[in-house]
């Protein structure tokens, strides 16, 4: 008899079997006629299909989580429009470095080359997976049953090692269905799951030590890498040691405690004085797991954030194209963030046990924390309503607890969040940081609940962002997830009001009729969360908002929180590029709307 046979499991139950095997515990995603044998094979396991209405929601929900479990997410998607919906989270995890393995039917093999419903062929028989090559690490189409087992093992290892990123396994949906022997998943069993991350030598650790212990004025520049690697521990004991401030990147936002003595804040377009000043005067800049994009970097302008070159670059990330791209470099090191950091803390203790103390430094960045807070005191503690954005976020401050999760979207909970909320635990903030993409905070409150459930998960969006796909909302009551939405709403687009204000004049395409002010003239969102089941309630007042949270935290119920905000604009000491498109002849940036 056929070997295949006496088996008797399909390619979609071997799957479901491997994705066991790698302890995968939910997939994300939506059915179609191409992936239903794979939710077949699922509804026997102890795997969760987390199901949503809208394929952008499971490929955010799925980045989400994988930055809280650091392990690669699964996505399974339906071909050609459940692809293309599902693109712009897949592209959102890719320019931000997450792991995530998607998985997508498409039309029977035997149909190549005759337009069967719903294939993408305009120009080429056979190639939906095309779509996704300019962003995901790698993208295979599986053209024979036995070469699954092997096509899958190289996903998940590609998608978590070096610099992490998706990718993509599209399935034709007659191989879903084949019956196969186990050889071809046997063979991989017991494969490695993890591969080991590159180190540095002594030789370089010591180069590296020695040039920061004899800089002036060092600055630690980290980026998301630190989170990605899971190495704010490492990174904490040698800054500490060394004596080094540190700036950060948006995507690096929470690599320390905000409120840790050496922190700068966050550099760029949105840095404040105190930390653009600091990157202008170093001498030697020590860049961990950044790219120095442009937002960090003013745009790359000289005299905004860093002076490169001028001051010396010492840089150490896992993906080598990122050394040198945008800055020339002194010392390129090709490593892990981790791994490297745990060697140049041996080194650095070798070589100067007593390490480094800089109380003027320390006392610098205390004195104007004191001083910025003060200055923004009058807003943080506003009874205006609308409500001012700076009172908004100081609330919420105060009613999370310090390993609260946050995800941001796009405006002033993204900017102002990563110049003015204090993150506490190192990896608790999730920010669309490369696509900057509208509609990621909401659906990737879902993705990190799941993978932190004893954790309070706060979704801080502006109406834009939530109106995108609100649909979200049906799974966080399904699941009863205990998620908060708290909707910053202007009534706009409001980082694109402000900026056409400033340079045209107008508002036009950039906000919505009525004001925030005045519910009857937009959309109801505490009224659409009760109608999906969840807690809904609009705000009328400021001194409602910290109540209302803190009853919301209690509850355990998904909330949505309606709060109507002022469009001031998040102040600005850097620099972007497109202001001079805009204006180059006027020193003009956002403006109120």
């Amino acid at each position: 008899m056929d070997a295949s046979k006496l088996d008797g499991k399909t390619v979609a139950e071997h799957i479901v079997d491997f994705l066991e095997r790698r302890d995968v515990k939910h997939v994300f995603g939506l059915c179609g006629h191409t992936n239903i044998a794979v939710l077949a094979a699922l509804a026997e396991s102890p795997i969760d299909f987390v199901t949503v209405r809208h394929e952008q929601i499971a490929s955010h929900a799925a980045d989400a989580y994988a930055r809280v479990t650091g392990k690669a997410s699964v996505v399974l998607s339906h071909l050609s429009p459940g692809l293309t919906n599902c693109a712009t989270g897949v592209a959102n995890a890719a320019l931000d470095c997450i792991p995530m393995v998607v998985i997508a039917g498409d039309i029977p093999t035997h149909y190549y080359g005759k337009h069967p419903h719903q294939e993408v062929n305009l120009h080429a028989d056979a190639a939906q997976w095309e779509i996704y090559r300019p962003f995901v690490k790698r993208a295979w189409r599986v053209d024979r049953a036995d070469l699954m087992a092997e096509i899958l093992e190289k996903a998940f290892h590609l998608a978590e090692s070096g610099q992490p990123g998706p990718v993509l396994v599209n399935v034709p949906m007659d191989i879903f269905s084949e019956v196969i022997p186990s050889d071809s998943f046997d063979r991989i069993r017991d494969n490695t799951r993890a591969l080991k991350k590159p180190s540095i030598d002594d030789e370089t650790a010591r180069e590296i030590v020695e040039a920061l212990a004899k800089a002036e004025n060092p600055v630690a520049y980290v980026g998301g890498g630190i989170l990605l690697a899971q190495a704010s521990e490492e990174l904490r004991e040698f800054v500490e040691h060394m004596g080094l401030p540190v700036a950060h990147s948006l995507m690096g936002k929470g690599a320390l405690r905000d409120d840790h003595p050496l922190v700068l804040g966050m550099t760029g377009f949105w840095g404040t004085e105190l930390v653009n000043q600091s990157c202008l005067n170093a001498d030697y800049i020590f860049a961990v797991g950044t790219r120095f994009k442009e937002a960090d970097c003013s745009s790359w302008y000289p005299g905004y954030t860093f002076n490169i070159p001028g001051s010396k670059v010492i840089h150490i990330d896992i993906e080598p194209q990122e050394i040198g791209r945008n800055y020339p470099t002194e010392i390129g090191v090709v490593a892990d963030a981790k791994v490297a950091l745990r060697v140049l803390n041996r080194v650095a203790r070798e070589m100067y046990p007593d390490g480094f103390k800089r109380p003027v430094l320390e006392q610098k960045i205390a004195d104007f924390r004191t001083d910025f807070k003060a200055r923004n005191e009058e807003m943080a503690t506003s009874s205006a309503f609308p409500m001012m954005p700076e009172r908004i976020l100081a609330d919420t401050r105060k009613a999370l607890p310090e390993d609260a999760i946050i995800t941001t979207d796009v405006g002033w909970n993204k900017n102002g969040v990563g110049q003015q909320f204090d993150i506490l635990t190192p990896g608790s903030i999730l920010t669309p940081g490369g696509f900057a993409t509208m509609g990621f905070g909401p659906p990737g409150a879902i993705g990190a609940k799941l993978a932190a459930p004893d954790r309070v998960v706060l979704s801080l969006v502006g109406d834009g962002g939530f109106g995108q796909n609100p649909s979200m909302l049906a799974t966080a009551v399904e699941l009863d997830l205990g998620i908060i939405w708290l909707v910053m709403n202007n009534n706009a687009f409001g980082t694109i009001a402000g900026l056409q204000k400033a340079h045209y004049g107008l508002t036009y395409g950039t906000t919505f009729p009525g004001s925030a002010a005045a519910p009857e003239n937009g959309p109801g969102y505490a009224d659409i969360a009760r109608a999906y089941g969840a807690e809904g309630h609009r705000l009328s007042a400021a001194d409602e908002l910290l109540p209302a949270l803190e009853a919301a935290i209690a509850s355990g119920k998904p909330t949505v929180l309606d709060v109507p905000m002022i469009n001031n604009p998040t102040p600005t000491t850097g620099h972007w590029n497109i202001l001079d498109i805009y204006s180059p002849d006027r020193d003009v940036s956002h403006v109120a709307t």
